[in-house]
């Protein structure tokens, strides 16, 4: 039986997603066996009120997690970039832990370095490198876009490694 992943990059203004299925064990590294199900993003508009952003990742999360279904769930551990940017992720990082929480998902979490690790064997590799990793293991034939989809693929790769 297959196992569903969900990677998930949170962001208050986007969300990336990108679900993947795997077999329940993972004879080598070749990715060859593994499905891309779904990528994308849950998108919040600027000028609104941050409960209402907040809001609208709670409801969409919930309706892609019964879309995917997924058995478990790869996050983004919190990175600090600016301050008033860390708040808004840690904010919007707070209702997918709830999301996850309320739906008894398991979970891991990645700090980018793991995922940079993971995906290209380095840990200072640059975002391309990374991007170009994701096509390639999961035979895309381009790098998928946005960026914050292409992340959250990488985290549930990162997270298949791990577990296979």
């Amino acid at each position: 039986m297959e196992k569903r992943i969900l990677g998930l990059d949170p962001g208050l203004a986007i969300l990336g997603f990108g679900a993947i299925a795997c077999p329940p064990t993972r004879t080598q590294r070749l990715t060859t066996e593994v499905l891309t199900l779904d990528f994308g993003i849950i998108q919040t508009p600027a000028h609104t009120e941050t409960g209402d952003r907040l809001c609208t990742i709670y409801n969409d999360l919930h309706d892609l997690l019964e879309h995917v279904r997924p058995d478990l769930v790869a996050i983004e551990k919190l990175f600090f970039y600016r301050m008033g940017n860390t708040i808004a992720v840690a904010q919007a990082r707070g209702v997918v832990m709830l999301v996850l929480a309320q739906a008894k998902l398991p979970f891991v979490e990645f700090t980018p370095a793991q995922v940079k690790q993971a995906l290209t064997g380095y840990g200072n590799a640059d975002k391309h490198e990374v991007q170009q990793s994701v096509a390639r293991e999961l035979n895309l034939e381009k790098i998928p876009r946005p960026d914050d989809a292409a992340d959250a693929l990488a985290l549930a790769l990162a997270a298949w490694y791990q577990i296979g």
